[in-house]
């Protein structure tokens, strides 16, 4: 902590404990109800310094930024609070959850999304395999009829089904390469065709 953290700290302190006398010396409650009120006024404050003290995690959290799709088919994607970018695009028709992932190769997706977008993983053939930071998977390449996102759609799009556990589908490069320009800056994530 530095020396005005400190000074703050302790002139909150005894401000507290001034509010805190005043209170307990002129009222004429009897001693429980006393303490109880101190007690509710103690909670409600410290509330406050915690409300105040984490205000820009709750603004992010209760404000989160959205994809924005301007008419020059410019998508702009803001970084997420833990840091890494999310899309939601539909793969044949079915809206998917994706991680912007620019060190995967491909379209990952895992089982339950490859489900929901018309695949069937027990019908597949995992012949490949993709290192991941989690060891080797097997993998089944496939074709998306339609990938979508906002007025843009791709057909006959090539993707891998992940046989091992991926919580959240990739969006890798192979379909980031099909944007004419991408840009990282300033907190958010710009496509462009």
């Amino acid at each position: 902590m530095s020396g005005d953290s400190i000074a703050q700290l302790i002139y909150l302190g005894t401000f507290a404990l001034v509010l805190g006398g005043g209170f307990l010396l002129s009222t004429k409650l009897r001693l429980s109800q006393t303490l109880q009120m101190a007690a509710i006024w103690a909670l409600i404050f410290i509330g406050a310094i915690g409300v105040v003290g984490l205000w820009g995690d709750i603004q992010d959290d209760l404000l989160a930024n959205q994809t924005r799709f301007d008419d020059s088919g410019t998508i702009t994607i803001p970084r997420s609070f833990d840091g890494h970018y999310y899309l939601t695009l539909d793969i044949n028709g079915q809206p998917t959850d994706f991680i912007v992932d620019t060190g995967a190769t491909d379209i990952v997706l895992n089982r339950a999304d490859a489900e929901a977008a018309g695949l069937d993983p027990a019908n597949l053939t995992f012949l490949g395999r993709a290192a991941t930071a989690n060891g080797e998977v097997r993998t089944a390449p496939v074709r998306l009829d339609t990938v979508a996102i906002g007025p843009h759609e791709d057909t006959n799009v090539p993707a891998v089904v992940n046989n091992g556990e991926l919580g959240q589908s990739l969006l890798g490069m192979g379909y980031l390469q099909r944007w004419g320009r991408i840009e990282i800056a300033g907190g958010e994530m710009t496509l462009s065709r």
